[in-house]
Parts: C-alpha cells; structure tokens; sequence
C-alpha cells in the first residue's frame, strides 16, 4: 500500500528513494512500523474493553464482533497515522 501511494500521491519522494536505492529499506521500516503499530493498538483497545478470553470461551460470536471492530478502527489508524504519511 505504501509502494502504491508513494506512485501515486507523493512521485518525487518515491523517485529520490528510487534514485537513492532506500526504496527497499524504506518499505521495509514501513511495514514493521505498521504492523508493530497494529498489533499494539489491538492489545490497547481489548484491555479497555475489556475483551478476553473468557468471553471467547463463553460468547464467541460477541468476541468476533468485537475483535473486527477493534481490527478495523486500528487499521483505519495506521492508515492514516504510517501507510498515508
């Protein structure tokens, strides 16, 4: 996704990373900041909403909801917070 904005919003910082060979490196940082940055606001958003594995056990259909919703609001974020940067 970075790769494709960076083609398409943001030519001449993609052609100085191109030019440069960072390219590469760059996708790299960017993807381990992203999914770095996921995983944690995941954790966050379950310990303040109290999601656990006790509800998983006793209403899984509730824990998936939840778990979507709370997947969902962390990758609009990383979006928009590393991947849109």
């Amino acid at each position: 996704m970075r790769l494709n904005y960076l083609k398409e919003q943001e030519r001449a910082h993609h052609n100085a990373l191109l030019m440069n060979n960072e390219l590469y490196d760059h996708l790299i940082e960017i993807d381990k900041q992203a999914y770095e940055m996921h995983d944690r606001l995941v954790e966050q958003y379950k310990e303040k909403r109290g999601i656990t594995e006790e509800l998983k056990q006793t209403n899984q259909m509730e824990w998936v909801g939840k778990m979507n919703c709370i997947k969902h609001c962390a990758e609009e974020i990383v979006l928009n917070e590393i991947i849109y940067k």
